[in-house]
């Protein structure tokens, strides 16, 4: 296991709404029924999502905006890195330093974490 370290921030909430939307989707891609929003987290070092991970594509929706699901942990708990093609690319809102975190709870409360708290994730690789 790669331990990524950085610290929570506030987030604009986007990630959430297409949670809540595409419960089914994710529900089926994770196996989990996701908290429809994510933990927002700057790392002190850019992040790539693996090659091979799980994917929503943007054709299974109907979208325009496909997401890789990567599975990570987060406080001792199953979680999922959702990255944008975007984001990834480094043609997004998200630089790669940023990691969206979501998981069957709201992490926020879950753990009580605030804006600028250290948290290590722990990614294969």
């Amino acid at each position: 296991m790669k331990v990524l370290r950085g610290k929570v921030e506030s987030g604009i909430g986007d990630f959430g709404r297409w949670i809540e939307k595409l419960e089914a989707h994710y529900q089926r891609k994770t196996g989990v029924k996701l908290y429809p929003g994510t933990l927002n987290i700057r790392l002190t070092e850019p992040y790539s999502i693996p090659a091979g991970c799980t994917r929503l594509e943007a054709r299974e929706y109907g979208g325009s905006v496909s997401v890789s699901i990567a599975p990570c942990r987060i406080c001792g708990r199953p979680a999922f890195i959702l990255r944008t093609d975007a984001n990834e690319s480094g043609t997004g809102r998200h630089p790669r330093t940023v990691v969206e975190i979501a998981s069957d709870v709201k992490l926020r409360d879950q753990h009580s974490l605030h804006d600028g708290d250290e948290v290590s994730i722990e990614v294969e690789g």
